[in-house]
């Protein structure tokens, strides 16, 4: 008798071969593409009530993007190895393209849209700092000193079509993630078309989540006053982009319900037993019940801004939490059971290994502290129009 197995496995089924790291990689690449989005609503759909929060989501989005790959290269044994993959491309698997999608988004659509959309004040910056930063905005305006009102036009219509062209990448980024467990014809947990969408809707709504939060936090940090306009339309997207993506996951749920095929009796198991836990209560219950009823409160009633904000601030963080639990329920549930249906298995988290949690949790801070120092050098906040740079050099 194996311990923490129940029925019959197959060997290799005994071990998980994806583990907490994998959790991470779908949930951080989720925020980027959400993060992206939002900031998509102000340039691309002229919703300008998120204005305040444009170059915070940008932001945001390069912070999670540039540990995206990193829970990645902790799971391979010989991570030095990754870099092959761009001289010998697989084209016939969706896991070898992955670092040509993740550099397309992360040089020609995000590092070239917040550097346009910084451009002007990186030249500023570059004139009226001394020291080492001086250096180092010196080194970001990559030799371009123009700021004048045609440059800036220019710089304003090629970033509308960066981010004309960055909205679809971001889909692709976060949606060929869904698509790569959708394809798995050996795990019915897995093996849906609706996971790539379902994984898309829950990137946007967990990267709108994010950005609200850290623009709450940050207005509070900068003891600035929180745009409550700005707020409510965030919230009032974040309401809509989460109805759709219940709705997806419930349509998905009564599918697999009336289908009852061979392997619906070891997917109902889990529910009710091993994934009750993260999935009925933090999935379903906490991470999304309870903020859709705190969203749509806001909708039909109108609170007080200290209320709104506080009602908003915990359907944020629930919200974030059931997302990642969903990513949880997902890697880790649908490796729980046998190909057989007839065993049953359990995940052993460690704590100080390669794939731990320690490892995870310096994972989950690194991008904040990455959007500290992005912040630190390109400070989001709306600044007056001065950014014509002094003259002379």
């Amino acid at each position: 008798m194996i311990p923490g197995v129940d029925g019959f496995m197959y060997p290799n089924e005994v071990e998980l071969q994806w583990s907490l790291l994998i959790v991470l990689y779908p949930y951080i690449t989720g925020l980027v593409a959400g993060a992206f989005i939002l900031a998509s609503l102000e340039r691309v759909f002229k919703v300008d009530a998120v204005r305040p929060t444009y170059r915070l989501a940008l932001l945001t989005a390069l912070s999670f993007l540039l540990v995206a790959p990193l829970p990645l290269q902790l799971h391979l044994g010989h991570p030095e190895r990754s870099f092959e993959m761009y001289l010998t491309p697989h084209t016939a698997s969706a896991m070898a393209m992955f670092g040509f999608v993740y550099l397309w988004y992360l040089t020609v659509v995000l590092l070239l849209e917040i550097w346009l959309e910084f451009r002007a004040e990186i030249v500023y910056l570059a004139q009226t700092t001394k020291g080492l930063r001086r250096v180092i905005y010196r080194a970001l305006t990559l030799g371009s000193m123009n700021v004048s009102p045609e440059a800036r036009r220019l710089d304003d219509k090629v970033g509308y079509i960066v981010t004309v062209i960055g909205i679809p990448s971001a889909f692709m980024l976060h949606g060929y993630v869904g698509f790569i467990f959708g394809s798995i014809k050996a795990n019915p947990w897995w093996s849906t078309p609706l996971m790539p969408i379902v994984f898309l809707f829950s990137a946007m709504v967990s990267g709108i989540a994010a950005v609200l939060l850290l623009y709450v936090a940050s207005m509070k940090v900068k003891k600035m006053a929180v745009d409550m306009r700005c707020v409510d339309t965030i919230a009032k997207y974040l309401f809509y982009t989460f109805c759709i993506d219940f709705t997806l996951e419930m349509l998905d749920l009564v599918h697999r319900t009336y289908e009852s095929d061979e392997s619906f009796r070891s997917l109902d198991f889990m529910v009710h037993t091993r994934l009750f836990f993260s999935q009925v209560v933090l999935q379903i219950f906490l991470g999304t019940l309870v903020p859709l009823c705190l969203l749509a409160a806001n909708q039909l009633w109108r609170f007080t801004e200290k209320a709104r904000r506080a009602m908003y601030v915990t359907a944020c963080s629930l919200t974030m939490i059931g997302i990642f639990a969903m990513r949880w329920n997902v890697v880790i549930g649908g490796q729980l059971f046998s190909k057989s249906f007839l065993g049953y298995t359990t995940y052993k988290m460690a704590f100080a290994t390669r794939e731990g949690l320690l490892p995870a949790i310096a994972l989950m801070l690194l991008p904040f502290a990455i959007f500290f120092v992005l912040v630190y050098l390109l400070p989001p906040w709306q600044e007056p129009e001065h950014v014509s740079a002094p003259a002379g050099d």
